[in-house]
């Protein structure tokens, strides 16, 4: 049975702390929405000039229609809300945006975040170990928002699967993320999330069963309802997961249940309440070791168990394979270990208030609490177990529209000003320094892939529990060394996050707008050590460090229907690991490299949304630098430069399509790198150049690599991507799609190379009951490509381990609407 066990008194201070802000927020602010109508289009300053009454604002405006959107592709009809202030229309956003409605996510089989880079451009993810839990955007990895508030997990994101029950529609954005979301650790680009809301005016729902191939079986029960109508509503969605999987020894499973709540007790207020429940439980994919050109290619695998140095064939630092062949490895036959086990379990809280305060002031409190729990222990020494994961935030503002004279024009002017609180405190144990990965011989027994804790390492770890092993979260002197233990991010962290954020929104005309936004963040931290070895007093450290963040951008609208825009942002961020938390790092101090890392940004674009053309087109280029952590702690710096542009269309007669292309260029700046092993050539010996031309250097050999501009590896620098569909008039409906990325470096040195690959597929569908009830079947990867991706983001794990991506599959569903 899952575990209920909420700590309902930290969510009480959550919500507690959530709600002061509100009423003690800053007493000046200026923002609202005169050059916006209710339904975010423009409107003429010139028709401004006496500040529209609160109708004009109508909280109406952020009601989701959800069957109205249901069958929406265009990006025209969807609003940007939150992070440049009120809600705005994509054409007048100045950033490169792509919304993916549900209409979208049905129509590729959206499952998992990796299944962005089908719709947006420049998003190509790594599978992150089989569990995508973080996006990737221009190169760089992204943030997740949900209604605007980070959501954190997981060391440096890895690991935490997303559930999507709870959510609506999804905007992926590129760049940093703007003054009112704040600092965050990834600078790329981010993801909000945007969650379901109740109607308020009629009751309906829907149900939806799935089976598809090696016996994945999933259901969600998803129903919304007035409770006064027009006043107050309520919407409940769960989903359960029960997958098999193609891959050995692995599963999915996972209960998600979500419950919202909508007030509008007056005409110019709003409240929404969200509480979720997510289980999960699920096993690590590491891939296939030993990616040779030839496994690549060819699909042979190099055979033999690696011995260490000192004789032993349990797989560990600088050992050696003696090739003994090559086999054709099937795809299925992954990293995995029946003995694994890895659960998580999230509660989420959202509470959102909006209040019309006059004609033109409004006050908009955001509000957010998660906590998280993980168990993680791998047979081949890794081990990742959060006790608790608690975060709380809270955002208010205001924000006030004025109409003023400017240059001899009508001019309007939105302001708004806001304080920001975050607080995030992180138990956690990890222990990742013994593992081994291209020792092992994954042709032979399961043995083979398991690594036994000796003596000697025991003794440099902490027993956790019976069994478990973990490093401690500090250095301490051991056997007549200094540092004499293994480290990873263990580490019972707190902190306080205060920021003070204003941005302006000028528009002098219809043509023109200007958007300067500016931001500090103050952060108190401390860290200890919980769990220092036996007779050690257990080390702790405190900082304080100040983030400024700086955007601004001018869109100019050569006519309605066009504009161009120019954005640039600088900003700080911070470099956390485990859970979000912040870790003990060199003389067992809270380094100040976890608060270094810098992003400069800036972005050229055009869009294009003709309103009786029933299309939508948009082109951007961009540069960018930022910070990179490394395992280690330490920081590496990238630049990336690309073009990427989109183009949808949605005509009435039932067919839509979406087209994405991308072009990248990321690069170290002059910065170093680091490897779990310099090549996949070290692991064997040279004694048998005809299976193999092994270098007999040993591996893993942790490679540090100096500084550089070489191309970054597991990243292409071409990529598109094509989505068509088209549903007749008599309910039957298909859709075809396709993606494409030409050949990238695995590896740093690029020894190894994955070559141009593509993947399509397909759907076919049948609506029946005046649209009610819907049968669909998916075919996934449809000319069965035998495709392979990086198991990890920034390349570390590049010469160690690669992922087959899946191989032709099929996804049975029926839907009924009610």
């Amino acid at each position: 049975m899952p575990d209920f066990n909420l700590p309902i008194h930290r969510l009480a201070l959550a919500l507690a702390m959530s709600i002061v802000p509100a009423a003690t927020v800053m007493a000046s602010a200026t923002h609202a929405a005169a050059v916006h109508g209710a339904d975010g289009s423009r409107q003429d300053p010139k028709t401004a000039k006496s500040p529209a009454p609160a109708k004009a604002q109508a909280l109406n405006a952020i009601r989701v229609n959800a069957r109205a959107i249901d069958q929406d592709v265009l990006p025209t009809n969807a609003q940007v809300t939150g992070p440049f202030g009120t809600a705005r229309s994509v054409l007048e956003t100045p950033r490169s945006v792509t919304p993916i409605t549900p209409a979208l996510m049905r129509a590729v089989g959206f499952t998992n975040l990796r299944d962005i880079m089908r719709i947006a451009p420049d998003t190509y993810t790594s599978t992150d170990f089989g569990a995508p839990s973080l996006p990737a955007i221009r190169g760089q990895l992204g943030e997740i928002y949900v209604d605007g508030l980070r959501q954190i997990s997981g060391n440096n994101g890895f690991g935490i699967p997303l559930s999507l029950n709870a959510i609506e529609t999804i905007n992926v954005i590129k760049g940093p993320p703007p003054v009112v979301l704040g600092t965050s650790q990834r600078v790329g680009g981010f993801v909000n999330l945007h969650l379901k809301r109740p109607d308020l005016a009629a009751a309906h729902g829907s149900a939806l069963l799935e089976s598809g191939t090696w016996r994945r079986h999933d259901a969600q029960l998803d129903y919304s309802t007035p409770i006064v109508k027009g006043r107050s509503a309520i919407r409940v969605s769960v989903k359960v997961k029960h997958d098999g999987s193609y891959y050995d020894y692995a599963h999915y499973r996972s209960q998600d249940a979500y419950l919202a709540y909508r007030l509008k007790p007056d005409a110019r207020s709003l409240f929404d309440a969200s509480l979720e429940y997510d289980h999960v439980d699920f096993k690590d994919i590491a891939g296939i070791n030993r990616p040779t050109q030839n496994l690549i290619d060819h699909g042979l695998y190099v055979t033999g168990q690696g011995v260490q140095p000192n004789g032993s064939s349990v797989p560990g630092p600088f050992a050696l394979v003696d090739p003994t062949g090559l086999v054709k490895i099937p795809r299925h036959r992954v990293l995995t270990d029946p003995r694994d086990v890895d659960t998580v379990r999230t509660w989420i809280a959202h509470a959102d208030y909006r209040r019309q305060l006059g004609d033109n002031l409004l006050l908009t409190s955001t509000n957010g609490y998660q906590h998280l729990t993980r168990n993680e222990v791998a047979n081949n020494s890794f081990v990742e177990i959060i006790k608790g994961d608690d975060t709380a935030e809270s955002r208010t503002s205001l924000s006030r529209t004025t109409s003023a004279e400017w240059l001899g024009k009508q001019a309007t002017q939105q302001t708004q000003a806001g304080i920001d609180i975050r607080y995030v405190h992180v138990l956690g144990f990890s222990q990742f320094d013994t593992e081994a990965d291209l020792p092992t011989g994954l042709t032979g027994p399961l043995s083979n892939r398991r690594i036994p804790l000796t003596p000697a390492q025991k003794a440099q770890l902490v027993m956790l529990r019976p069994g478990v092993y973990v490093s401690p979260g500090a250095q301490y002197p051991r056997a007549g060394q200094p540092n004499g233990y293994m480290i990873s991010d263990t580490t019972d962290s707190t902190s306080y996050q205060t920021g003070v954020f204003v941005q302006e929104d000028l528009h002098p005309d219809a043509r023109w707008d200007i958007l300067l936004g500016v931001r500090s963040d103050w952060y108190a931290v401390s860290a200890r050590d919980p769990i220092p070895p036996a007779g050690q007093v257990a080390a702790h450290d405190s900082a304080h460090h100040m983030l400024n963040d700086f955007n601004a951008s001018v869109t100019y609208h050569p006519t309605p229907a066009t504009s161009v825009y120019l954005a640039a942002s600088t900003s700080g961020a911070t470099s956390n690991s485990l859970g979000g938390g912040t870790p003990l790092g060199a003389g067992n101090r809270i380094s100040p490299a976890d608060f270094a890392s810098r992003s400069r940004f800036a972005e050229i674009g055009f869009k294009a949304a003709p309103t009786q053309a029933n299309w939508y087109a948009d082109v951007s280029l961009f540069s960018q630098t930022r910070s990179l952590r490394n395992r280690n702690g330490s920081l590496t710096g990238i630049r990336s430069r690309g073009l990427d542009g989109q183009w949808f269309y949605h005509a009435e007669n039932g067919f839509f399509a979406n087209a994405g292309f991308s072009v990248l260029d990321a690069r170290y700046d002059h910065s170093i790198s680091y490897q779990d092993t310099r090549q996949v050539l070290d692991a064997f010996t040279g004694n048998h150049p005809g299976i193999v031309a092994g270098t007999g250097v040993g591996a893993p050999n942790f490679a540090a690599f100096g500084p550089s501009t070489r191309r970054v590896q597991g990243l292409p620098s071409l990529m598109a991507s094509l989505l068509t569909g088209y549903r007749w008039n008599s309910g039957v409906g298909a859709t075809f799609s396709g993606t494409w990325t030409n050949a990238f470096p695995l590896d740093y040195l690029g020894t190894v190379w994955i070559r141009a690959q593509y993947r399509l597929d397909a759907s076919l569908s049948y609506q029946f009951d005046g649209g009610h009830t819907e049968m669909r079947l998916a075919v996934d990867n449809l000319t069965n490509r035998k495709n392979w991706a990086p198991v990890f983001d920034g390349g570390y794990f590049g010469s160690t381990d690669v992922f087959p991506t899946l191989p032709i599959n099929l996804m049975a569903s029926l839907r009924y609407r009610f």
